[in-house]
């Protein structure tokens, strides 16, 4: 049997944070309803086109899942589950933010088969919570985390932002330490990335402009700093057990997570919810990003693409090179028919030399210094038309 990943897209939160361009917006309560509504017909009615497939992994992210009652997370669960044909063992994840948690939201969530609960705190400094536009503090985190541990979730993923504007490496540490005092199973630990349409773009645009052309900026962190920031999240996390296993993840043994390993390695994935992805036999298509036209009932494809071998190719490539363990010579060949060399000889010999990319065991990975230039080294990848 085939096996597929789902990912259910949830566009609602408490409010817009300053630096986030996901879809995602705040809405009544009324519209929330509708909108599940209409995700459970998307659910019943997508389905009937992959029958021949096994779900391996579920993902509810956002916005903010658990922005919506457990009653309606547990609808949208029992719907999946008798739609699709769900693996016994798979990882079925929701994001949550602290402040919208609450102990019988977590239990309705177990029961209703949610095994992962991924955590987005950011910071643990109540001050650059604020300044990131988040509607809680690590107070309130805490109390949350204490929750979802009480109720016997297993697996928990905390999300972490460096690089802020402001922030020292003396902050980021700070951050650091305090979460792993808790140990989670899972840390993702991401630099802030000032992007197009949102608040911090309009504040701090200039400033990681100056970043970008190597002049010192006013706000953010210069990009030395950065990179210590970096190699301090692995020192300390690897210190404490955590294992690397993608430039911004780390996992205790055994609990990496799969729905992105997923991603990554290319598996199958569709989106359901507004403004979904997907990608599925190497046809990459999504939903409708107008909240009207969705509530109205409108699940058809669109932007529906046929990925060529080449883009496959990159694909397999830029992605890859993301996991640690980077990728597998005997997997490009199995995927495409002919050896690595055969297609990116060039380019692998040219970033060796550089000494951002390293060869062994049949695997290609980026080194230390390849990480800190990771952009580059994927561009590199990009083939000539």
């Amino acid at each position: 049997m085939k096996e597929l990943e789902l990912y259910i897209h949830i566009p609602f939160c408490v409010q817009k944070c300053f630096y986030c361009d996901f879809l995602s917006m705040p809405v009544d309560e009324t519209v929330r309803r509708h909108y599940v509504r209409r995700l459970i017909e998307e659910i019943e009615y997508k389905s009937q086109q992959y029958k021949g497939y096994e779900i391996t992994s579920v993902f509810f992210g956002g916005g903010t899942p658990s922005i919506l009652m457990e009653t309606q997370i547990a609808e949208i669960m029992e719907a999946l589950q008798q739609n699709f044909s769900i693996q016994k063992e798979a990882e079925i994840t929701i994001e949550c933010n602290p402040g919208t948690l609450a102990h019988q939201k977590i239990i309705t969530y177990k029961e209703s088969g949610i095994n992962r609960i991924s955590m987005g705190l950011q910071s643990t400094n109540n001050r650059e919570l604020k300044m990131l536009g988040r509607i809680h503090t690590y107070e309130e985190f805490l109390h949350n985390y204490d929750l979802v541990r009480k109720s016997g979730i297993e697996n928990v993923n905390v999300d972490l932002m460096s690089a802020l504007p402001g922030q020292t490496i003396s902050d980021w540490e700070c951050t650091l330490k305090e979460i792993l005092k808790l140990r989670p199973e899972h840390i993702s630990a991401y630099s802030l990335i000032i992007e197009e349409g949102t608040p911090f773009y309009q504040t701090y645009e200039e400033d990681e402009q100056r970043r970008e052309e190597g002049e010192e900026p006013k706000y953010l962190p210069n990009e030395e700093t950065e990179r210590e920031m970096y190699q301090l999240t692995g020192a300390l996390l690897k210190e404490k057990g955590y294992m690397q296993y993608e430039i911004s993840n780390y996992a205790k043994k055994g609990r990496e997570c799969q729905h992105n390993i997923g991603y990554w390695t290319r598996k199958n994935y569709l989106g359901l919810g507004l403004g979904s992805a997907s990608l599925v036999e190497n046809v990459r298509f999504s939903n409708t990003s107008d909240l009207q036209e969705y509530l109205a009932g409108d699940f058809e494809e669109r932007e529906r693409e046929v990925l060529e071998r080449r883009e496959q190719m990159e694909e397999f490539m830029f992605l890859g090179l993301r996991m640690i363990k980077g990728v597998s010579r005997g997997d490009f060949k199995k995927a495409f028919g002919v050896e690595i060399e055969a297609v990116y000889g060039e380019v692998i010999k040219k970033m060796v030399s550089q000494g951002l990319l390293q060869q062994q065991a049949g695997r290609i990975f980026l080194t230390e210094e390849g990480i800190s230039v990771s952009n580059y080294v994927m561009s590199e990848f990009l083939l000539k038309i």
